[in-house]
């Protein structure tokens, strides 16, 4: 899960899809990352983690990191969260068959759409709830799709 400070959207998106791989006991990993080093080693923005339990996730323990070329060799999957981290995704990866493991996260719920999630950093609650609510939505297919044995 990728986005620009790895404070908000994809820690979010980390903790949601952890929640999903428990519910559907599926034998997996999720990480989180960014590409702005200004919150390297920052804990989640107090806004998404107040949020995340309200839905009864713990967030709280999770840490900013720097996006690594390596993530494409651990990974078989990196979700972004809008044009700006897909770009820099990009500009990191090596080849055509690491970027085949990127796609926008809202393409599962949106197929083709490239829609972004929307940075809630500088709204309120309000907009860290309606980023949950996309990412919740996104994460359960991602989760079904992963059970079901897709790629």
């Amino acid at each position: 899960m990728v986005c620009l400070g790895n404070i908000c959207c994809s820690p979010m998106a980390e903790g949601i899809m952890q929640a999903k791989i428990e519910k559907y006991k599926i034998d997996a990993e999720v990480d989180s990352a960014g590409f702005e080093p200004f919150h390297s080693g920052d804990a989640p923005d107090f806004r998404a983690t107040r949020v995340m339990k309200k839905h009864g996730i713990d967030i709280s323990g999770q840490r900013s990191r720097l996006f690594r070329e390596t993530d494409f060799n651990v990974f078989d999957r990196i979700y972004v969260m809008d044009s700006n981290n897909y770009n820099d995704v990009k500009s990191v990866s090596k080849n055509s068959i690491q970027m085949q493991k990127v796609d926008y996260i809202l393409n599962i719920s949106h197929p083709g759409s490239n829609k972004p999630v929307p940075d809630p950093f500088y709204g309120g609650e309000q907009s860290f709830e309606k980023t949950y609510q996309l990412l919740d939505s996104a994460t359960e297919l991602i989760a079904i799709e992963i059970k079901n044995g897709g790629k």
